[in-house]
């Protein structure tokens, strides 16, 4: 007698590790799904409304400073070990993830005004008012042992700012003139100079680490090269630029944050005009630095706030602020791309998510598909306006929201003037200026 018996593997049609989920099968046929839009539609206006439940970037907080945090310095080699100066003179070096102080001592006689770590992340380098170079070991010394820098290096001016070479033991300094520094050497071994009172920020430039670009007092942006005798180009804005961050990934592309509240990206092949202006802040830009995919850079100004600008985009994607954070001095984006790291005058560093509502620890496989999904649907629908009014909707604090409005309202006013004028006047007596040409007064070569 013969059985026909079915059999089939549990393989086929079951999922799970216990294998006790039955597998979904899709029929995509297109005619068996008229309502997939609709569908869509709801899933990603839920997703949006979901992401601002969750968004939550504020993570906790490093106290320990008896001043105001004036420089924030990453370590190369460890995700989990900073360093910060405060205007005291005390240095410490934090571990992230338990939130301790693994080491604290009195650097320099006044204000610490920069930090920067080796490449190999074995020692760091400190500079303050007393205008002394000292270099200290990133090993904690042993019990009874007191904390005592590896080499002092007395300057003859005051040094403003310090940035190190990616992979030689060089570094530069900014303050009277821009020198270049051996580890090993007490003197300098090159001096830059070009008619300026002084530069408050120096930065190498990660992916040609022999490039460096420079703020001076004198409204301009200076660059160097360590292989030339002297320097390159300079630009001359209308107001002062603070700080300078080159774009990791992109060689020629640097963001500076300057004192009339914009940030300004340039491509330093054509200094003429910046490549793009990036406008939310209302009081002046203090600190910048990019996120290492280079895709976007963080923010902190005078108005108590931290912005997320893509770099491609003139608004900001993301502001962060609290009740308690006053005026930011220093921010960082972390080497992993997941936090940021902000220094303000409050004596506080405070530890923040660089997207607000992600979730933080390992992923399922289902968990991870499901917010690729609702990252698609996102994208997909992201000019639709119910889901472009929730997502662009943040609370800002009352200050930044007057502000802004009082900002809006001169420039609407300038606007219409520079129209009226142009009506009433002879033709190409009043060109039209672009947005991005407003800002640079001239480049010198």
């Amino acid at each position: 007698m013969k059985v026909k018996v079915i059999s089939r593997s549990a393989d086929d049609y079951l999922r799970g590790t216990k294998k006790e989920n039955h597998k979904v099968f899709h029929n995509y046929d297109p005619s068996l799904h008229p309502f997939e839009a609709a569908r869509e539609y709801t899933r990603a206006l839920n997703a949006v409304k979901l992401e601002k439940v969750f968004a939550k970037p504020f993570l906790g907080s490093l106290d320990g400073h008896r001043d105001s945090v004036s420089c924030i310095a990453k370590h190369p080699k460890r995700l989990a070990t900073i360093a910060s100066g405060s205007f005291d003179g005390e240095l410490r070096v934090w571990d992230i993830p338990q939130r301790l102080c693994l080491r604290e001592f009195v650097a320099h006689n006044g204000i610490v005004r920069g930090i920067v770590y080796t490449p190999k992340g074995s020692r760091f380098i400190t500079i303050g008012d007393d205008k002394t170079v000292k270099t200290w070991n990133s090993l904690t010394p042993q019990f009874g042992e007191e904390e005592e820098p590896v080499n002092t290096v007395l300057s003859k001016t005051v040094i403003t700012s310090i940035a190190h070479h990616k992979k030689s033991a060089i570094f530069a300094t900014a303050g009277e003139v821009l020198q270049i520094w051996e580890e090993t050497r007490n003197e300098p071994l090159k001096t830059y100079q070009w008619g300026v009172d002084s530069l408050h920020d120096v930065v190498f430039n990660m992916v040609e680490p022999n490039v460096l670009g420079a703020c001076a007092s004198d409204r301009s942006i200076i660059l160097y090269d360590t292989r030339d005798n002297g320097p390159l180009r300079k630009v001359v804005m209308k107001l002062r630029p603070n700080k300078l961050a080159w774009n990791p990934m992109e060689a020629f592309i640097f963001t500076v944050a300057n004192e009339d509240y914009n940030l300004y990206t340039f491509d330093c092949r054509n200094l003429k005009k910046p490549m793009n202006v990036h406008i939310d802040h209302v009081e002046a830009v203090t600190s910048v630095d990019y996120a290492p995919t280079g895709k976007e850079f963080v923010s902190g100004s005078y108005d108590k706030t931290i912005r997320i600008f893509p770099t491609n985009h003139g608004h900001s994607r993301e502001i962060y602020h609290t009740k308690r954070m006053q005026r930011l001095t220093c921010v960082h984006w972390t080497l992993d791309n997941k936090f940021i790291i902000s220094g303000s005058d409050e004596m506080n560093i405070r530890i923040w998510k660089a997207r607000a509502s992600e979730k933080l620890g390992p992923l399922s496989t289902k968990e991870r598909n499901a917010l690729d999904c609702a990252e698609a649907l996102k994208e997909k629908f992201a000019s639709y306006p119910q889901i472009k009014r929730i997502s662009r909707h943040r609370q800002v604090p009352k200050h930044v929201y007057n502000a802004q409005r009082e900002l809006r309202t001169i420039k609407e006013k300038q606007k219409k003037k520079e129209s009226n004028r142009r009506k009433h006047s002879k033709k190409g007596e009043v060109p039209y200026v672009a947005e991005r040409e407003k800002h640079v007064i001239k480049e010198v070569k």
